[in-house]
């Protein structure tokens, strides 16, 4: 089941459901926050509380990605208990991009390398094991979190702003602290690599950015091997276009030991909070030469989930210096 939340004319949050071609609206005036809280606390299945509420008119959501009326699958309606993380170095093919960035003088192994090495020994144990973690990163909260169809803006002082399609895992942190997937969803989870290639310790202010998720949300488990297309726009015409994979096939940490280190922090375990989290990728258009401008259009697609994720670049200008006013007692 893919599921979808759009505006409505009126204003209001409407999801959708859909199990195959036709999407229908859910007859439910509650957001799918509200569900999915609403099931983590009576212990029900998403997929069951849809079914009791059942379906109304159908949605044609390819109109609704055309007009801009798209939301992100989910998100808490205080922007300040959405958080938004994401792990590197986690995929098959991921190292060699990164150690090419931090490659060192002298030839000896990066960093990187020897940590995509501990994640091809140890990130997928076997049985309940925890195993290496990963490299793991902050990204912001909720206001950094922009809908499918919106422009994704780049700060004036970023140096570079690029794509990275990934998969993000979707959740919400049930009454006691538990948390609960609710599915996962395509990402655009944009970086500045320029500033990242200068040092590796400048990681995290290059993950400071804003990042897109949706347009569906995957209900269930996550397939083995995820086979998706990532391209970047310019004037219509395709100046990258390459296949990026995902899925535990095609990853050096199973998603298990990534939800591991990731909540084992009591931080993370806020009731009512959601956590979108972004998984890795191994394909880049930087990597490839690609500085991405203002005005280029990311498209990030793969069957399993529905509609692809399209979102414009727009460079924000320059603000007004930042200055910390002191407080007088």
């Amino acid at each position: 089941m893919l599921l979808s939340q759009y505006r409505t004319p009126a204003g209001a949050i409407q999801i959708a459901a859909r199990d195959g071609t036709e999407a229908y609206a859910v007859a439910t005036d509650q957001t799918l926050y509200d569900l999915a809280m609403a099931c983590a606390t009576a212990g029900i299945s998403l997929r069951d509380c849809i079914g009791q509420l059942g379906l109304g008119a159908p949605v044609d959501l390819e109109a609704l990605s055309a007009n801009g009326s798209m939301l992100p699958p989910l998100f808490h309606p205080d922007p300040a208990h959405t958080c938004l993380t994401g792990t590197g170095l986690t995929h098959l093919g991921s190292a060699a991009t990164r150690a090419a960035m931090h490659e060192k003088a002298d030839k000896a192994e990066t960093d990187s390398m020897k940590m995509f090495r501990w994640g091809i020994d140890g990130g997928k144990p076997a049985g309940d094991v925890p195993g290496m973690q990963p490299e793991w990163f902050y990204k912001g909260n909720g206001h950094a979190l922009i809908a499918p169809g919106a422009a994704l803006p780049s700060p004036s002082f970023a140096l570079d702003g690029g794509e990275e399609p990934e998969i993000a895992g979707v959740y919400v942190i049930g009454p006691d602290g538990t948390p609960f997937r609710v599915g996962f969803a395509l990402a655009n989870e944009f970086s500045d690599h320029v500033t990242e290639k200068q040092n590796y310790l400048y990681l995290a202010h290059s993950k400071l950015r804003a990042c897109a998720v949706g347009p569906e949300l995957l209900i269930g488990d996550l397939p083995q091997d995820i086979q998706g297309h990532s391209r970047v726009l310019r004037d219509d015409v395709a100046v990258f276009d390459a296949p990026f994979a995902s899925g535990e096939a095609n990853m050096s940490h199973s998603i298990a030991n990534l939800e591991h280190h990731h909540f084992k922090y009591g931080i993370f375990c806020q009731p009512g909070d959601v956590h979108i989290h972004m998984f890795g990728t191994a394909t880049l258009s930087f990597a490839q030469g690609l500085a991405c401008r203002d005005g280029d259009v990311f498209e990030i697609s793969a069957p399993a989930f529905g509609l692809p994720l399209r979102n414009t670049l727009a460079v924000a200008a320059p603000p007004a210096a930042a200055r910390v006013t002191v407080m007088t007692l």
